[in-house]
Parts: C-alpha cells; structure tokens; sequence
C-alpha cells in the first residue's frame, strides 16, 4: 500500500473513550458521538478514531479507542456531556495512507498498511496512537474512505 509522510499538528478533540474488541466499541463510540453532537449542536470539523494498543499483543476485551472529532482550541464541554473526554492527537511526523473500506472491514486496509509501513527501510512506527480520518458516512452505503495515520520516526 502506498503511503506519504506528512507532518501532522497537534489537534485537540472531545468524544468517547471506549474498552474492548474494537469491532463493537468502535461502532457503539460512533453512535454515542452521533448522539452528543445531535443533541449538544457539536460542530466539529473531522471525525476520528484513535487506536492506542496492537491487537497483537492487547487481548480484545483490554483494547482502547477514543472516537472523536476535533474541536476548536477554545472549546469547552457542554453540560450534561456524561462521559465525554477531551484530549489531544500529539503532532509530529505520520505515515498516511488512503483507503476504501467495504462491508465494514476495517482491519484488512490497516494490516496492509502496517505491512508496507514494516518494509519500509526509510521510516519505522514509534509505537504511539494511530488514528483515521473519515472522508464520508459510509454507514448507510457500507463504503467508507478514510485515512489512515501511524506515527513515525526516519530509521538510523
């Protein structure tokens, strides 16, 4: 897969921290986020999935996702937002890809992703967050296109 370098800000977002296997906590994050942004009259300029563990090495029932959407730097949390986080995409160098996702199969553009990233004799992952960017809703249609961002450092 191919993939560019890019040089990403720091960014502050508000939303959900979710526990679990991410094909639930994910899709449930999205549905309280939908909800609070409807009922709070949230605007917010990108929406977004933060990954902090490798599936790997984390059981699925211990795996964490934040599903957010970036806010202004002056934003300030509604009342009654019961559960909702604040926090930061730390800036600093990303490996990007693009991606079309079909019948909800998430994993499958990531694992190529990390498998172009890992061959890479250029850049390596620092094993910090990673997180996509949603391009459109694909819940009605099914298709979704994000991009896909891991942090990295060049190789010594």
């Amino acid at each position: 897969m191919e993939f560019k370098i890019q040089q990403v800000s720091e960014q502050k977002v508000a939303g959900f921290h979710m526990v679990g296997p991410w094909e639930q906590t994910v899709h449930q994050g999205f549905e309280q986020l939908a909800l609070w942004v409807k009922s709070h009259n949230i605007t917010g300029t990108e929406w977004l999935a933060i990954y902090y563990d490798n599936p790997d090495e984390v059981p699925a029932q211990k795996l964490r996702c934040d599903t957010v959407l970036r806010v202004p730097e002056d934003f300030v949390v509604p009342e009654t937002s019961e559960g909702v986080i604040v926090t930061r995409i730390e800036g600093g160098d990303y490996a990007v890809a693009r991606a079309r996702v079909d019948d909800n199969d998430f994993a499958e553009p990531w694992m190529q992703f990390l498998g172009s990233l890992a061959a890479d004799e250029r850049y390596q992952m620092t094993g910090k967050p990673c997180f996509e960017r949603y391009l459109n809703d694909g819940s009605e249609s099914g298709v979704w296109e994000l991009d896909m961002y891991i942090p990295v450092v060049g190789k010594r």
